[in-house]
């Protein structure tokens, strides 16, 4: 049987965030979190849940990520 999607995340949409700044000499946290939400190049814009974990991975690492609206 298939699995059913949540609705409170079809709800919620989606965020773009955009890696605009290098991490080179950032600590190994930050570039775990930019990492994490699946950045690797430069000027990289992925989309992501607009949900307040994904807000709070930006938030902690606002000098190297933004959010493109």
């Amino acid at each position: 049987m298939p699995r059913r999607e949540n609705s409170s995340a079809e709800s919620q949409g989606t965020i773009r965030i955009e890696y605009y700044r290098s991490f080179i000499a950032s600590p190994k946290t930050h570039k775990a979190i930019v990492r994490g939400l699946g950045l690797r190049k430069l000027r990289q814009v992925v989309e992501r849940p607009d949900n307040a974990s994904m807000r709070g991975a930006v938030a902690k690492v606002p000098h190297l990520l933004r959010i493109v609206e």
